[in-house]
């Protein structure tokens, strides 16, 4: 890793650091001045961390038996609070998949036991998914081992710039998030 070091004054030091992104934005400049490349300064790294992330959450639930979407189902189910269940619409909203896929993810948890299927008291036509004791000691066990693999990846950033990164990116996730439909 390329390491420059900035001298701002006689009690602060800056450390910029060269990536990929800096590298690719630079040659775009010099291939195409005619065009504002600086959204790729942002954007190309969120894109870069987004696939770090996604090996890192494979491996975190690859130890633990679960594909990524099994994660997602059974901890929308474990958020929920005791005792653990909800509607497969419920479920769809908050994986945002479509009715097809959710019931055969369904289906596909139920064989390995680690969801179960019960009538909904309150609609005769309904069913809730409830997380079983496998399912929750599985979903809490690759939880935890996702939370470590984070900690790596943000292990740079203090505590503040942490914070301060999270209000930039919900900024920019909010719109998206609260779109209808």
């Amino acid at each position: 890793m390329d390491v420059k070091r900035l001298y701002v004054d006689t009690t602060t030091t800056l450390i910029a650091m060269e990536d990929e992104v800096d590298r690719l934005v630079a040659a775009w400049r010099r291939e195409r001045p005619d065009l504002d490349v600086e959204p790729l300064e942002v954007l190309s790294r969120v894109s870069r961390l987004a696939r770090h992330l996604d090996r890192a959450r494979r491996l975190a639930f690859s130890e633990h038996g679960l594909e990524p979407w099994e994660f997602d189902v059974l901890t929308a189910l474990r958020r929920a609070g005791t005792p653990y269940q909800l509607s497969p619409g419920q479920l769809l909203t908050q994986t945002l998949v479509t009715s097809g896929t959710m019931t055969n993810r369904i289906d596909r948890l139920a064989k390995k036991d680690l969801v179960e299927r019960l009538p909904d008291p309150s609609d005769r036509r309904g069913v809730l998914v409830r997380l079983t004791d496998e399912g929750r000691d599985r979903a809490d066990q690759a939880l935890a081992g996702l939370l470590d693999q984070e900690r790596a990846i943000l292990a740079e950033l203090s505590r503040t710039q942490r914070g301060e990164l999270a209000g930039l990116l919900r900024q920019l996730t909010a719109p998206f998030d609260n779109i209808p439909g």
